[in-house]
């Protein structure tokens, strides 16, 4: 039987490095997850320039699928050791935790956990990474040193992501398929409480405030956030967001406590201010770019860098002035984003590479089939039609994503050239309240836009398989079932 795990470090020096400001320099390193081109981008926050990639994986599409093929698909999940000195990497479809030394960029082990592997975090002494298994309903403990899983927990259907308290004592599951947070003594690997009540029941991510106060639960499709109390282990409040709320991320600067919450359906990172009572909405702040998703603020919280996961890139955003002072190119596809100070040495790029740079997606007009634009932004909902062009291993990846169309219904969508000519690209059903999360093909796009017409009915049975992999994953095509997390 595995041991339990070791009592958190109680290393002065380890300690200072987690809680005390650390100045932007030349040592941090952004990382973002890059889930089509199966890399980890690495960012030098002093120049905001990126260092180049880690492979982990061949691009999306290519040999992804193969019995022989060894590496990682849909890399997505990130967390840094508390040292700075290991990165853990969590991908999604292979269902992978990979470890890396970030002073070299190397990987140093591999380890297969349990179904849709999606987020999780390292214990205080940094010895083991607790990940959340959405489709097997477990946590997973993963040995951080020497590779290999120590022991599997049963915490309930759907967990989606594992934070650790400030003191490393307790850790916090949120769920995609109940509003609860699942909460566990690391010591003893118990659950000793369930915190209900979440404003919906699927909590794609969440975020500790850094005193271990108060946790945000962000829920995706709902566009609310669960704002809890876990001093009293309860439901505090639950705040009315925007379409496509991704992650929250906490900010403790000279002006004040913030949290930062990104709204992939509205192009904006919203910013709310903590002053003890009901959390207020000070600031909207417009990205340079499509579906901010994944954040993290820098180690003295001047600056939150944002992932674009459909512009391909990272926002910088000063926190001083709430405004966008840069944009930087990544990997394909962006998730999770991680600042993590003084984690290799200055100008350290040993054993990067390039794959998935420079191959950026780009986002094309939309019509409806009344004729008018899907893609025009409303303040309040998103768009309706969202299409996305992205190269993969010699393809396109032709990503769509609807809301607001007829519920129950069966779409046809075209690639439109300039010429005005019409040719199918693919068919893609909407749920009862006449979404599509995602929808995917692969071909060559040559078109200027892509169109959408009525093709019928959705089928009883497509929408019994709609609405079974909604409840487990948010997919709406089963392609991308086999390819793709969109959901968190």
């Amino acid at each position: 039987m595995a041991q339990a795990s070791p009592e958190p470090a109680t290393s002065k020096a380890t300690a200072a490095l987690r809680h005390q400001p650390v100045p932007v320099s030349g040592r941090d390193r952004v990382y973002t997850a890059d889930q089509s081109s199966n890399t980890v981008s690495v960012i030098d926050p002093s120049t905001n320039r990126t260092l180049g990639t880690i492979k982990l994986g061949d691009q999306r599409v290519g040999g992804t699928l193969s019995p022989q093929y060894l590496g990682d698909v849909g890399v997505h999940g990130l967390a840094f050791s508390p040292d700075r000195r290991r990165l853990a990497v969590v991908s999604v479809t292979s269902n992978t935790v990979d470890i890396i030394d970030t002073t070299t960029n190397k990987v140093v082990s591999t380890t297969d956990v349990g179904r849709a592997a999606h987020e999780g975090s390292f214990t205080a002494d940094g010895k083991q990474f607790w990940v959340a298994n959405r489709g097997r309903g477990t946590v997973t403990v993963v040995d951080a040193v020497r590779g290999g899983v120590v022991a599997n927990l049963q915490v309930g259907e759907g967990p989606s992501k594992v934070l650790m308290s400030p003191d490393g004592r307790t850790a916090y599951v949120n769920h995609i398929s109940k509003p609860e947070i699942t909460v566990i003594d690391v010591q003893s690997r118990r659950i000793k409480d369930q915190i209900t009540g979440l404003g919906d029941i699927f909590s794609s991510d969440q975020a500790i405030s850094p005193d271990g106060k108060e946790l945000w639960a962000a829920h995706k499709r709902a566009g609310k956030v669960s704002v809890v109390d876990l001093v009293h282990n309860k439901v505090a409040s639950v705040l009315t967001t925007g379409p496509d709320t991704n992650h929250p991320q906490f900010a403790d600067i000279r002006t004040g406590k913030y949290v930062y919450v990104t709204m992939g359906g509205l192009d904006e990172t919203w910013v709310y201010s903590r002053t003890g009572g009901a959390p207020t909405l000070v600031d909207k702040i417009k990205n340079n770019g499509h579906a901010p998703h994944g954040a993290w603020a820098s180690g003295d919280g001047s600056r939150l860098y944002v992932g674009l996961e459909k512009s391909d890139a990272v926002d910088v955003i000063d926190t001083a002035t709430n405004k966008v002072t840069d944009t930087i190119k990544t990997g394909q596809e962006p998730q999770a984003v991680v600042y993590a100070p003084r984690a290799a040495a200055a100008g350290n790029a040993s054993n990067l590479g390039r794959q998935g740079l420079d191959q950026q997606a780009r986002n094309v007009p939309t019509v409806l089939p009344d004729g008018t634009a899907g893609d025009t932004l409303d303040p309040e909902k998103g768009r309706v039609l969202e299409a996305t062009i992205r190269p993969l291993s010699g393809l396109d990846m032709i990503q769509i994503q609807a809301r607001r169309l007829r519920p129950n219904t069966v779409y046809q969508a075209y690639s439109v050239g300039s010429d005005g000519r019409k040719n199918p690209v693919l068919s893609f059903p909407t749920d009862a309240n006449g979404r599509t999360p995602m929808a995917l093909a692969f071909g060559a796009f040559d078109g200027r836009s892509i169109s959408i017409q009525v093709k019928g009915e959705a089928t009883p049975v497509q929408k019994a398989a709609f609405a079974a992999q909604g409840a487990v994953h948010g997919h709406g095509v089963k392609t991308a079932d086999l390819l793709y997390c969109d959901c968190c």
